[in-house]
């Protein structure tokens, strides 16, 4: 089992270095990198920049307000950078945002995303050998890359290509055009994973006429988690109000509904709606949080994340510890054991 880091949206870019090291010394074997207020290829070039060994993939990239063939060209410097330890996220975000924020024309999401990976990876195919780049599809239509403007081919191994999501169409498509498929924080429950996501993204692979181990499946779940009992009674606390705000929003129901929960994700949104904001973690009762999040001590996680996702997927997220100790590095040693969906299929 692959294990990743996260890292916070916060952090200023004269820290990008040192965490990232921190993280590498950690044991690691992925760091993924958000997009909110950086520009997430920027943080990805100092990740890469301050490390040897660690793989660093943007999760994820907003791809709209950007021309494939620049974010093409920016993954494929990362890659030759690094060695060969970059691997490019991609991601639609919601109509609102891509509008009001960004001021790009708004079209089917899932169409769009579709055309723009096909973009991206022509591109990296005409840098690799030379071919023709020719693009033509409902949203992009491009044929222009003299050889003065193709970077060539690297000497390793390219950028891989995540795609992420919640719904049906979403999911699918991860299938049948990219190599990782990484859950969203609410919906990374194993009941989530076998009831929709992986029969979804199966589905894609199979209409591409792909292998099963040709996507490998990342979660980002929470955890409620610490060094000892205190630290984890005092996550609780923090994850409930976390997951009281991000399933008000009703796209991120899914693993609710799976569980008889709808009510609970009407109220969230009807105190959203009421500017009741402090409160939403009142309902996200100890009930529901042991249902829905992994909970132990550093100790006790490897056992935990074992019996809950053991051979279902391939790669974990794990939020780094502040602090550099041996105790930490242990519970990331022990994880990697753990079999992951690949090698149970195989």
């Amino acid at each position: 089992m692959k294990v990743i880091a996260g890292m916070s949206d916060r952090i200023p870019l004269r820290d990008i270095g040192r965490y990232a090291q921190h993280v590498e010394a950690l044991g690691y074997d992925i760091l993924h990198i958000p997009e909110t207020i950086h520009d997430s290829m920027a943080v990805a070039l100092l990740a890469l920049e301050h490390t040897t060994t660690l793989r660093v993939q943007t999760s994820l990239t907003l791809a709209f307000p950007r021309s494939p063939m620049l974010l093409a060209l920016q993954s494929w410097d990362l890659a030759q950078m690094s060695g060969g330890r970059f691997d490019l996220g991609l991601a639609t975000q919601i109509k609102q945002n891509i509008e009001g924020r960004f001021g790009i024309p708004w079209s089917s999401p899932i169409r769009k995303m579709n055309d723009y990976v096909v973009a991206v990876k022509t591109a990296w195919n005409s840098f690799a050998t030379g071919d023709p780049f020719i693009v033509d599809t409902e949203h992009y239509r491009m044929n222009r890359l003299q050889p003065f403007f193709n970077p060539g081919p690297l000497p390793h191994q390219g950028p891989q290509l995540l795609l992420g999501g919640v719904n049906d169409n979403a999911i699918r498509l991860a299938g049948e055009v990219a190599d990782w498929f990484v859950t969203h924080p609410t919906n990374s429950h194993p009941r989530f994973l076998r009831d929709r996501a992986l029969p979804r993204l199966a589905e894609g692979i199979n209409s591409a006429q792909r292998l099963a181990n040709d996507v490998q499946v990342a979660i980002a779940i929470p955890y409620i988690t610490g060094p000892d009992q205190a630290s984890v009674d005092q996550s609780r606390e923090a994850q409930r109000a976390v997951l009281g705000f991000l399933y008000s929003t009703p796209a991120y129901r899914r693993t609710l509904e799976l569980f008889g929960w709808d009510d609970l994700g009407a109220q969230l949104q009807l105190m959203t709606r009421s500017g009741d904001w402090s409160q939403l973690g009142v309902l996200m009762t100890d009930e529901v949080l042991d249902v829905l999040i992994p909970s132990g001590t550093w100790a006790e996680l490897p056992s935990v994340i074992n019996d809950w996702f053991a051979g279902l997927v391939d790669a974990v997220l794990i939020q780094p510890s502040d602090d550099d100790n041996d105790e930490f590095a242990a519970l990331i040693s022990q994880v990697k054991l753990i079999k992951s969906r690949i090698n149970a299929a195989g």
